[in-house]
C-alpha cells in the first residue's frame, strides 16, 4: 500500500519532468542544447526507464493483492463542490502503464539512430517525453476533470509531433488537420462530461456510475437524455481512436516521423480512446441503444480501415489504415459487452503494430541512401522488393509482425481476434460476418506490405522494368537509369499501354515523365526481360544499425508471447468484474500450460476465421509472392477484356486509393461549405455592419462640415439669409 502510494506519482512525472527541462533548454539555450542532445536524448530514455520499472513493480504488486488505491488531494474544496485529483491505481491502469512505457522505451532507443541527423533531435525527444507523460497521466486519472486535462494534452502534444517537420507543407497541413478533427470529438466529449455531472453531481469515475446504475433503475433519468449523454461521451474516443467518420486524420498523420507513427499507432493517441472507453464501461453498459451504436460504429470501421489498404503504395499508409481497421475491433467488441478482449486485443495489436511500423521505419531508413530522400519514393513499396535479403533481421521482425496481424497462431493477435469474432458471431451475424471478412482483407492486405517489401527482387535498380501491381491492374511504377533500348523492341505508343490499364488520358505525361515505356513487337505476352546494371553500380539497402534492430527484437518477445499470457482459456471470470479478474490474471503466464486443453479447443473453435485468415494470405502469395516477377500474363487476358472480373479490381483500386471517397464529400459538403459561409460571413461583417458604423460616421462628417460652413459667424450673411427668408415667405403668403 505504501509503495504505491508513494512511488506510483514517479511514472507520469519522470517523463514530464524530462521533457519540460528538454524543452526549456532548447528553448532558452538552443545552441547548448545542440552540443548536449546526446545527453538530453540519454536524460529522456532514462527517465521513461524508471517508470518502466515503477510499472513493472506495481503491476506485479498488483496481481499479489488484487487491490484497487487512490491517492487524491482536494483541488477545490469548497462546500457545494469538491475535485480531487491524484492517482487511480487498479489493474486496467497499470496494464496500460506498462504498455505505454515498454512500447516508449523501444521508440526512444529506436530514435537516437532514426532522427540522429535531425536538426531537432533534441526538440523530439522532448515531444516523445511528452508523448508518454500526457498518456500516463490520462490512465491514472480519477475523475473525468483530470482525464479531459491529459486528454487535451494528447492532442496537443500530436499536434505537435505530426507537424514535427513543420517545414513541409504536407506536415503542416497534416497536423492542422488531426487538430481540428479531434476538436470536433473533444467538444463533444465535454458536453457529455458536463451531462454527467448535471445527472450524478460528481466527477469521480467510479461514484458517477454506481449513482446512474442506481438512478436509471429507479427511472429518474430520461432514457433518451441518458443515451445523449452517453454518445456525447463516446464522440472523444471516435476521434482520438479514429472511428469513422472522425477517421481521416489517421492516414495523414503519416507525414510525421517513422517512430512517432509507431508511438501513435500502438500505444498512446489512439489507446486513449480504447483505455477511456474500458475506463467508463460499467456506465454505458446499461444503455443498449449506445451499445448498438457503438458496436456499429466499430464494425463499419472495421471494414471502412481494411478497403484503403488494399492498394496503397505507400508503405506507412497501408499500415495506418491497418490500425484504424484493428481499432475497429476494439470497439465493437466494447459494443457487444466484450470489454475484456478488446482490451486484450489493444494489448496485443500494440506490440505487433509496433514492431511492424519501427520495421517500417528501418527499410525508409534504408531505402533513403539508394533512392534519395523523397517520402514518395522511399516509402513506395514497388520500389521495394528483396529487402529480407539485405536486412535479414528487420525482414524476420516484420514477417513476425504481419503475422500476427493477420491472425495467425500462436502469435498473439490471433488469441484476441479470435475472441472478438467469435463473440461478435454470439452477438450478431451481421457484425460477426464484418468481422470476419475483415479478418480475411486484413490477412491479405499486410502480407501484400511484407511480400512487396521484403520478398523477390530489388527493383529500384532496375532498367525497363514495369513494376505491375497484378490484382490492382492500373496501379503501377516504371523505373529506369539508362542504359541502351533493345533492338528487339521500339517506343510503341505509351497509350497502347495506357488503355489497356485504363489509365485516364491525363496520366499519360505523368508517366512518361518517369520512363520511356517499351514494348514488344515480337512478344505478344507483354513479358520483359529483368535488366540491370553492372554490379559494381548497384545500390542496394544494408541492414539497419545496433540501436535501430535492438528494438525490433525486444518488440517480437511480445508480438509472439503476450497473446498466451493473456488468453482466458476458461473464457469467464470467477468474479463480480471479469475485466477486474482478467487483468490481474495477466502475471499468471506460467500457470498456461495447466490449460492446454482448453487452448487447443479455442483454436479448433477458431477454424473458420483461421481458415479466412489463411485464404487472404495464399491469394496475396500467389499474386505478390512469385519470386519477384509481378508481371503475369494470364492478367493482361484480364485488362484487354472488359469484364466484371476488371471493373470490380479496377473499382477496389480507386476506392482504395481515394481513401473510400470521404475526404473527397467531406471537402465539398464541409469544407467548401465552411468556406462558403465564412465568406459570406465576412462579407456581411464588412459591407453591413462595418458599412452601417462607417456610413455613420461619414454622415456625421458631412453633416458637421455643411453646418460648420453654414455657422461661420459673420452678421452680413445671417441678415441676407434673414432677408431672403422674410421675401420668400411674403412671396409665398
Amino acid at each position: 500500500m505504501e509503495f504505491s502510494n508513494k512511488y506510483a506519482c514517479l511514472i507520469p512525472l519522470c517523463p514530464l519532468v524530462a521533457s519540460c527541462l528538454t524543452g526549456f533548454l532548447s528553448f532558452l539555450l538552443p545552441e547548448a542544447a545542440r552540443s548536449l542532445r546526446r545527453p538530453c536524448a540519454a536524460f529522456n530514455t532514462f527517465s521513461l526507464a524508471t517508470a518502466m520499472s515503477v510499472s513493472l513493480s506495481l503491476f506485479c504488486k498488483q496481481a499479489a493483492t488484487h487491490s484497487i488505491q487512490q491517492y487524491l488531494w482536494a483541488r477545490i474544496p469548497k462546500s457545494d463542490f469538491h475535485l480531487k485529483i491524484g492517482l487511480l491505481i487498479d489493474p486496467l491502469t497499470l496494464v496500460m502503464a506498462t504498455l505505454v512505457t515498454t512500447a516508449g522505451i523501444s521508440v526512444m532507443v529506436y530514435s537516437d539512430s532514426y532522427m540522429c541527423h535531425d536538426q531537432g533531435y533534441a526538440r523530439f525527444y522532448a515531444y516523445l517525453s511528452l508523448s508518454t507523460a500526457s498518456m500516463l497521466g490520462l490512465v491514472f486519472s480519477p475523475n473525468l476533470i483530470q482525464i479531459y486535462v491529459f486528454w487535451e494534452l494528447v492532442g496537443m502534444r500530436s499536434y505537435l509531433l505530426i507537424g514535427f517537420w513543420f517545414a513541409r507543407s504536407s506536415a503542416a497541413n497534416a497536423c492542422q488537420k488531426s487538430f481540428v478533427t479531434n476538436r470536433i470529438g473533444d467538444f463533444g466529449l465535454l458536453l457529455g462530461i458536463s451531462g454527467i455531472y448535471w445527472v450524478t453531481g460528481s466527477f469521480e469515475i467510479s461514484e458517477l456510475c454506481d449513482r446512474f446504475l442506481e438512478l436509471n433503475n429507479s427511472g429518474i433519468i430520461n432514457p433518451i437524455f441518458a443515451n445523449t449523454i452517453a454518445l456525447l461521451l463516446f464522440s472523444g474516443p471516435v476521434a482520438k481512436s479514429a472511428q469513422f467518420p472522425l477517421h481521416v486524420w489517421l492516414p495523414d498523420a503519416m507525414e510525421g516521423p517513422t517512430p512517432i507513427s509507431a508511438l501513435i499507432h500502438a500505444a498512446t493517441m489512439v489507446a486513449a480512446g480504447i483505455s477511456l472507453i474500458a475506463r467508463i464501461f460499467n456506465f454505458i453498459s446499461v444503455l443498449p441503444t449506445t451499445m448498438y451504436a457503438i458496436s456499429w460504429v466499430g464494425g463499419v470501421t472495421t471494414l471502412s480501415g481494411a478497403t484503403p489498404a488494399l492498394a496503397q503504395r505507400d508503405i506507412k499508409r497501408g499500415l495506418a489504415y491497418s490500425t484504424m481497421s484493428q481499432l475497429g475491433y476494439m470497439v465493437p467488441a466494447s459494443g457487444i459487452g466484450a470489454s475484456r478482449s478488446a482490451l486484450f486485443h489493444l494489448i496485443t495489436h500494440a506490440y505487433s503494430k509496433a514492431l511492424s511500423f519501427l520495421g517500417s521505419g528501418s527499410v525508409i531508413h534504408s531505402m533513403e541512401k539508394v533512392v534519395g530522400y523523397s517520402p514518395t519514393r522511399s516509402q513506395n513499396m514497388f520500389l521495394m522488393g528483396g529487402l529480407r535479403k539485405h536486412m535479414p533481421i528487420t525482414g524476420i521482425t516484420f514477417l513476425l509482425g504481419t503475422l500476427s496481424l493477420c491472425g495467425i497462431p500462436p502469435l498473439s493477435c490471433f488469441w484476441s481476434k479470435d475472441q472478438i469474432i467469435t463473440e461478435s458471431w454470439m452477438r450478431s451475424p451481421y457484425l460477426g460476418l464484418t468481422a470476419s471478412i475483415t479478418a480475411g482483407l486484413t490477412a491479405f492486405y499486410t502480407s501484400r506490405i511484407y511480400l512487396l517489401t521484403f520478398e523477390g527482387n530489388f527493383r529500384a535498380n532496375q532498367i525497363n522494368y514495369i513494376g505491375f501491381d497484378t490484382l490492382f491492374p492500373s496501379e503501377f511504377i516504371i523505373t529506369s537509369w539508362g542504359g541502351t533500348q533493345p533492338k528487339s523492341f521500339t517506343e510503341q505508343t505509351h497509350n497502347d499501354f495506357v488503355s489497356v490499364t485504363d489509365m485516364e488520358r491525363n496520366k499519360v505525361e505523368e508517366a512518361r515523365n518517369f520512363v520511356t515505356v517499351y514494348t514488344s513487337e515480337e512478344d505478344p505476352t507483354w513479358e520483359k526481360t529483368i535488366q540491370t546494371r553492372s554490379e559494381r553500380n548497384l545500390l542496394h539497402p544494408q541492414e539497419s544499425n545496433f540501436c535501430m534492430v535492438l528494438p525490433l527484437i525486444i518488440l517480437a518477445i511480445p508480438t509472439v508471447s503476450v497473446g498466451l499470457a493473456g488468453v482466458d482459456p476458461t473464457q469467464k471470470g470467477t468474479g463480480t468484474d471479469p475485466l477486474f479478474d482478467w487483468l490481474i490474471s495477466l502475471s499468471s503466464f506460467p500457470e498456461i500450460n495447466k490449460h492446454f486443453e482448453n487452448l487447443t479447443e479455442i483454436l479448433i473453435s477458431s477454424t473458420p476465421s483461421l481458415i479466412l485468415s489463411i485464404i487472404g494470405l495464399s491469394i496475396s502469395f500467389e499474386v505478390y509472392g512469385r519470386g519477384g516477377k509481378l508481371v503475369d500474363t494470364k492478367f493482361f487476358g484480364i485488362l484487354r477484356n472488359k469484364n466484371l472480373l476488371n471493373t470490380f479490381l479496377l473499382s477496389t483500386k480507386n476506392w482504395s486509393i481515394n481513401r473510400g471517397y470521404i475526404d473527397y464529400y467531406y471537402d465539398i459538403y464541409f469544407t467548401r461549405g465552411i468556406v462558403a459561409t465564412s465568406k459570406l460571413v465576412f462579407h456581411f461583417d464588412q459591407w453591413i455592419i462595418d458599412g452601417f458604423i462607417n456610413g455613420t460616421g461619414t454622415s456625421n462628417l458631412f453633416s458637421g462640415e455643411g453646418i460648420r460652413r453654414g455657422k461661420n459667424g459673420r452678421i452680413s450673411h445671417y441678415l441676407f439669409g434673414l432677408i431672403i427668408g422674410t421675401i420668400s415667405s411674403m412671396c409665398c403668403s
